[in-house]
Parts: C-alpha cells; structure tokens; sequence
C-alpha cells in the first residue's frame, strides 16, 4: 500500500487523512485502490464505530491527479473492439472507491478545509456528514479540464443540493464557499480553522461511538434506503429491519448507561471474517 494517506485510531474512532500535501492531495492511481480496502478493513473489525476523513496541507482536496488519466486510459488501440469495456470496468471500480463509505456500517464524517475540488466533491458526498472550515471552497472542477464529471458527483450532490444549483456548479465549475454550503445544507457546520475541524469532527465521532453501534448501523442503512426509496417501501424496511435487529438488552444497557452516566456496553458490530474462519 503507497502512502496517499496516514490512518490513526483513537479507541473507537479511526482518523484517515490524506497525505499528499506537496501534491495538493490530488488522487493518484494507487489511491484508488488503497483507499477502499482501507475502509473496508477499519470496517470489518467491529472495532472501530466512526470514521473521520481528513487531510494535510493547505487544502482537503485537489480532485484526481492527472497523471491517473494515462493509467485509467490506457493504450485504447491495444484492446481493439474491447477498449470501450475496459474503460467502463476501470471506471466502476474508481466509482466503487467512494461508495464503500456508504456502504460501510459505521457513519464517516467528513473534516475538510480550503478547497475541495472534482473527485474530492464525490468523496465528501459519499460520506455521512460533512464539517468545514469557514475557508472551505468546493468546485465540480472536471469541466474546467473538458470533462464529465464520472465518479460520482451527480447523483451524489442531487441527494444534497436543489437541482438548478447542481446545474449550476457543474456547468460552470465555480466555487461554492463554506457558508453557501452551509446554507444549502451540504455541510452541517462551519469551523474556524484546519485544527477546529479535525478536532469537531473527532468529537463527533466520540459521541457516536458511545450510542448502540447496532442501532447505529441501523440508522445509517435506514436513512439511506428510505432517501432512495419511497416512504412506503422505507417504512417497510425499518419496521422488518427493528423486527430482526431490535433487542431488548441494547434498550436496557442504553437506559442503564443514561441513568449512571457511564458507557454502555453494547454489542459490538460482528467482525466480518471469511466463511471458512473459525469462530466465524
């Protein structure tokens, strides 16, 4: 694994941060492929109940770095008639670099400062929540460099902002600042400085890694299927989902721990091991 990124882990909360500040933290090929598995592994421990996004240097994010297009591209006249294909299968797994925040069963909160531009847009997207400092600037950059933006920006920035102003952002690649994001409802909260939102976001974390990380899990699985669904269908969901998951202890321990104001000891998330692991 290339170092594009440092992690740390602070009993439940697991901090990533981008580390490329000599290169603007522009995503480059390796990322795409580290950067998944790592989540997928703080993800499957059972250990960790919140994870922070973060980065070095003066700014979150500057997209993907362009010397990945070469890479993503490849010799196209090599392939003949498969290129096209190739191009789609190398595509999808980019995109399936941020949709594994989604997918992951404890929330990510994003902490991010100065600019955060083109693939940094679809990363902070994909996350949870998203914290920013007051100096914070976010672009859909690809149509500065003749592009469609394709890993993830348009269906994820619809989920967060009015359609008209999606045209907007993306047609003319301006920037948004903190408080417009705010505004929109982008971000939840705007901080003063780099340090401020690191160290909100963390605090965040920490009071989400006191709650039932089985009831958690159930509401992040909850708000994202009744978001893509109908209410309907999503009432359906939660009510089979409560059928299933909802046990009488978890309520028991959380009332004990608001009485005594200790922590609770919940049940973990299970660890997710291969089928052939024993004790799995």
């Amino acid at each position: 694994m290339t170092q594009q990124f440092t992690i740390e882990t602070d009993g439940p909360v697991a901090t990533l941060t981008l580390d490329r500040a000599e290169k603007r933290n522009a995503l480059a090929l390796p990322f795409w492929e580290d950067f998944p598995a790592a989540i997928e592994e703080l993800d499957k421990s059972g250990d960790i109940r919140a994870i922070v996004i973060a980065a070095n240097g003066p700014l979150f994010c500057a997209g993907i770095d362009l010397s990945a297009f070469a890479g993503v591209a490849g010799d196209r006249s090599k392939l003949g008639a498969a290129a096209p294909l190739d191009f789609i299968e190398k595509v999808g797994r980019m995109q399936r670099t941020f949709t594994v925040l989604e997918e992951a069963r404890v929330p990510v909160i994003a902490a991010i400062h100065g600019k955060c531009l083109g693939a940094g847009v679809d990363m902070i997207t994909a996350c949870d929540i998203r914290l920013a400092t007051k100096d914070a600037a976010f672009s859909v950059y690809e149509i500065h460099i003749g592009m469609t933006a394709d890993v993830g920006t348009f269906p994820r920035l619809l989920n967060h902002l009015p359609e008209g102003l999606v045209r907007e952002l993306a047609y003319t690649g301006r920037e948004m600042g903190a408080e417009e994001a705010l505004r929109y409802g982008l971000v939840n909260h705007v901080h003063e400085t780099h340090e401020d939102v690191i160290s909100a976001a963390q605090d965040m974390a920490r009071d989400i890694a006191t709650k039932a990380p089985m009831a958690v899990h159930g509401c992040k699985r909850a708000i994202t299927y009744s978001r893509d669904h109908k209410t309907k269908e999503a009432l359906d969901y939660i009510g089979l989902w409560n059928a299933s998951m909802l046990n009488p202890s978890e309520l028991m321990t959380a009332a004990a721990a608001k009485q005594s104001g200790q922590p609770g000891q919940f049940a973990k998330l299970p660890q997710k091991t291969r089928l052939d692991e024993a004790g799995s």
